[in-house]
């Protein structure tokens, strides 16, 4: 039997899972076994998260519920990551913008 695991996190990042969030969030899902699976609704539609392409395509801006689903070998330790990551701003110094 297959692992499956589910979580919700609000997008706080600026530019929302554009670019380099996208990629920081492709890459790390793509470090786990599992399945995983985005979306802005609960009922979907359901993207591939390993997928730069589609992740983009989601146009997930500032404010979005971002619904992770993943499932497989390792589906727990994806989902705590993944949100995580999300919950970090993608890991990026939200001064990165600055006027001159």
């Amino acid at each position: 039997m297959s692992a499956t695991a589910e979580a919700t996190v609000l997008i706080t990042h600026d530019v929302g899972l554009h670019a380099r969030p996208s990629v920081k969030f492709t890459k790390l899902a793509k470090s786990f076994a599992a399945e995983v699976e985005i979306a802005l609704a609960a009922n979907g539609p359901w993207f591939d998260a390993k997928s730069i392409v589609k992740v983009m395509a989601a146009k997930a801006p500032k404010g979005t519920v971002l619904h992770i689903r993943a499932n497989g070998d390792g589906a727990d330790d994806a989902i705590r990551a993944l949100v995580e990551l999300v919950q970090r701003d993608f890991d990026e110094d939200a001064g990165h913008v600055r006027s001159a």
